[in-house]
């Protein structure tokens, strides 16, 4: 599976940052700079694919600004 990073920005300004094909702690750092780059993160939901060895997706949930 490809490693991607997807970011979401809704009309109220509230952003969603997924990564998906990028597995355990290895996904908290490849969006660690677009956290930083965007603002704080208000919610941070991790999915049970985080947990296991294969194909992992996480999703953090901030405001833009």
């Amino acid at each position: 599976m490809s490693q991607i990073i997807e970011v979401i920005i809704s009309t109220s300004g509230q952003l969603s940052i997924h990564t998906k094909g990028i597995g355990g702690q290895e996904c908290k750092s490849a969006s660690a700079y677009l956290e930083q780059a965007l603002g704080a993160v208000t919610s941070e939901k991790l999915t049970s694919e985080f947990y296991t060895p294969s194909t992992q997706q996480q999703s953090h949930e901030g405001r833009a600004g």
